[in-house]
């Protein structure tokens, strides 16, 4: 189908397209679970350790984990049947999740620490393979529909979900959240499993590793040669060091010794990654309707999403009033939202269907890779120096990897000038 055709609505996609449906609503119900299971995690740990590093570590392990199997997530993707693997690591999350249940004292952190790094090994997986298996469910003129539905999908189920986790987990408890989430993915993969899907992607080469191996150097060999694709896959790494897990440890701070609502903190948190969602749901839906799905337009507003970070940053550094510090939250997930949205959207336009597998894998390492080092900095400055100066910090660091986009599409911009 021609990407001249007008991109399809929001709603006519979900109502005309099964296949895509069906996905999105297992993204629904999972991601609903994955943030009750964030509040109650970061809600235990603080609670049975107070300390700031100890809650880093959790996002430590929500980083690296899936850091470590990006290698071969990726050219799964790309070598077998990506309902399959979605199918697959839905069921095992699931069974993973019941062992939370067991963790009741701080002797028994280590058992948290290892069933999270387990979860979100399997979630390197399922995350690249959900964005790669897109252009196999959709049309051309489909594809930037359905990227904005499913990033703003996370964004909404992350405020629905965070908001009733830090609700059931101040109120009743940690451990109705964990049995939440087990049963969300158990109800993802039943809706996965109505997919019909139609082209497999498979590999025609070796099943032997080296085989494995040489296809994911292919694809580190393809970021090399295209900068712009790799600078691209960078920019989720950016928002991951400065303003992804780095932000959520200091929210956890923020709950604890600021504004502390409910058992823990946990309602005030729960609030607080609420306004995030909200953010970055409503962000980058009412970018796309300025820019559509043109390339230089997307790479406009990303920078205009840095900018809006830094500026939420620095609304919710002086913690003087909770309400001012939640619209803060909002408006950084409004530039947060557009960033990563629309680097994605990018990406879905540049990349090859036949190693996107291995390009979105690559892309969440780095993501995963950075968010990992941001959480272990900040837990470190935690116990060191005020929340408020970390807040201005992080507002000053992250208008870096902004003004580096600008020099680049403006460089790449002249560029093409001169060609013409």
């Amino acid at each position: 189908m021609s990407s001249l055709q007008k991109p399809v609505g929001y709603l006519e996609l979900i109502r005309s397209n099964a296949n895509f449906r069906n996905l999105w609503l297992g993204q629904v119900v999972s991601l609903l679970g994955d943030w009750f299971n964030l509040i109650a995690s970061a809600t235990l740990i603080a609670t049975l350790s107070k300390s700031g590093l100890a809650v880093s570590s959790l996002f430590v392990v929500r980083m690296l984990a899936p850091f470590l199997v990006s290698s071969f997530a990726g050219v799964a993707a790309d070598r077998f049947n990506r309902k399959y693997i979605l199918i697959i690591t839905d069921i095992a999350r699931a069974i993973t999740l019941l062992g939370f249940l067991f963790v009741r004292e701080a002797s028994d952190l280590w058992l948290l620490y290892t069933l999270t790094a387990i979860q979100f090994s399997i979630s390197g997986f399922f995350t690249p393979t959900r964005t790669a298996i897109l252009p196999d469910l959709v049309a051309d003129n489909e594809v930037g529909t359905a990227n904005a539905i499913s990033a703003s999908t996370w964004s909404v189920m992350l405020s629905l979900g965070a908001a009733i986790g830090g609700i059931v987990s101040g109120t009743w408890g940690i451990y109705p959240a964990f049995m939440i989430d087990a049963v969300t993915f158990i109800v993802s993969a039943i809706f996965i499993s109505r997919i019909r899907l139609n082209t497999v992607v498979q590999s025609e080469h070796s099943k032997r590793f080296a085989a494995f191996f040489r296809q994911y150097v292919e694809g580190l060999e393809f970021l090399r040669k295209n900068r712009n694709v790799l600078v691209t896959a960078c920019h989720k790494a950016m928002v991951a060091l400065l303003a992804g897990s780095t932000f959520e440890i200091v929210e956890v701070a923020i709950s604890e010794r600021v504004f502390t609502i409910g058992v823990g903190g946990g309602i005030s948190l729960g609030l607080m990654f609420m306004m995030t969602g909200l953010g970055s749901g409503i962000g980058p839906i009412v970018a796309r309707n300025i820019t559509g799905d043109k390339s230089r337009a997307l790479r406009i507003a990303i920078v205009v999403g840095y900018v809006m970070i830094s500026l939420g940053y620095l609304m919710v550094t002086p913690l003087f009033n909770f309400g001012f510090t939640l619209f803060g939250i909002l408006f950084r997930g409004l530039g947060g939202g557009i960033v990563w949205t629309f680097s994605t959207q990018l990406l879905l336009q540049q990349a090859p269907r036949q190693i996107s597998g291995r390009i979105f894998a690559s892309e969440f390492a780095f993501f995963t890779l950075t968010g990992a080092i941001g959480a272990v900095l900040v837990g470190r400055a935690l116990d060191s120096y005020s929340i408020s100066t970390i807040l201005a910090g992080l507002a000053t660091l992250i208008l870096i990897p902004g003004a580096l986009w600008l020099f680049w599409i403006s460089r790449k911009s002249v560029m093409n000038s001169a060609k013409h």
